[in-house]
């Protein structure tokens, strides 16, 4: 029998071993850095259409950190109350999508208070704080293992995406040319590029954080196909993100699309952009974590052969 067929199946309750406190916390970091960033960036600029094409740049990633934060602060809240008893399914759901609503409208008024007279920063702010509320839900689930190895998962696709577009100028020069063509060719390769190293990341991440916690743990083990969901879970978060900024921010991609054509253009090519990397990174984390775990199965044992004839007489 395998690792994961041996060990008993842990408490749903006592799954995480940690509080998560320093996940939540480099969250809530990436978060605020996000949104303070995207107001600074908003606020800085000297005319409307560039505070409307600056709002919808900056809009996809402060959904995606809120997403993130949502869930890793609703999960350190969890763990917190189920040190001191047990919580039923209802009470679990409604404390991590209250945890994440709290974190939501926060992150939210950090964008509205920008222009509080108009609905563009209202609808950016709420789409901000749906996320979080969503990410909060999504820690209600009862293997908070798998969300904690989720959280950590998504913030190294974060540093992997922030290391590369440090380097992406000195990347599109070595690999395009002067031509337009050619720099828009070496881009989209450097998306999937992206997309690929982000989904090794996470699988790997995912894989090294549940190994962690079943030592922790004293051997017990989540079944190994949670494993895979640990690896595709950042790219699905990635995928939820982009629906809501698609749905729920509409209007702001809406309405920066018609401040002219090349900027609809724009904005049409950078949501195909994100759409094809978190899928990228859903499918490659997945199949990482899954190959990770895969190695450390041992063969099932081979039954005892039948008694021999000799022996039995």
């Amino acid at each position: 029998m395998t690792e994961q067929e041996v060990a008993p199946a842990p408490h749903p309750a006592a799954a995480a071993s940690s509080s998560g406190l320093v996940l939540a916390g480099v969250t809530l970091v990436w978060m605020g850095a996000m949104l303070w960033s995207a107001r600074a960036t908003i606020t800085g600029r000297a005319d409307v259409e560039m505070e409307v094409t600056s709002s919808a740049y900056a809009m996809p990633g402060a959904i995606s950190a809120g997403l993130v934060a949502g869930s890793t602060v609703a999960l350190a809240v969890l763990a917190r109350l189920s040190r001191r008893r047990e919580i039923g399914a209802t009470a679990r759901f409604a404390v991590a999508t209250g945890s994440g609503l709290v974190i939501g409208l926060l992150g939210a008024l950090v964008i509205v208070t920008i222009n509080t007279e108009g609905w563009l920063y209202a609808v950016m702010g709420g789409t901000v704080a749906a996320a979080a509320t969503i990410g909060g839900a999504l820690a209600g689930v009862r293997i908070p293992r798998v969300v904690h190895a989720i959280g950590w998962a998504s913030v190294a696709v974060f540093a992997v995406g922030l290391v590369l577009n440090l380097f992406q100028g000195p990347l599109l020069d070595a690999l395009s040319s002067d031509q337009a063509q050619s720099r828009a060719g070496a881009s989209q390769w450097l998306t999937y590029g992206q997309g690929f190293l982000s989904g090794l990341a996470a699988g790997l991440v995912a894989y090294v954080v549940l190994r962690r916690a079943r030592r922790r743990s004293g051997g017990l083990d989540v079944p190994w196909a949670l494993y895979g969901l640990a690896g595709a879970g950042a790219g699905l978060l990635l995928v939820i993100a982009e629906i809501l900024t698609r749905t729920a921010g509409s209007r702001v991609l809406d309405l920066a699309g018609k401040v002219s054509e090349l900027e609809l253009v724009v904005q049409q090519m950078l949501s195909g952009a994100r759409l094809n990397s978190a899928l990228i990174v859903l499918f490659v984390g997945a199949i990482t974590a899954t190959i990770a775990v895969g190695r450390t199965i041992a063969p099932a044992e081979e039954p005892d052969d039948a008694e021999s004839p000799a022996s039995a007489s």
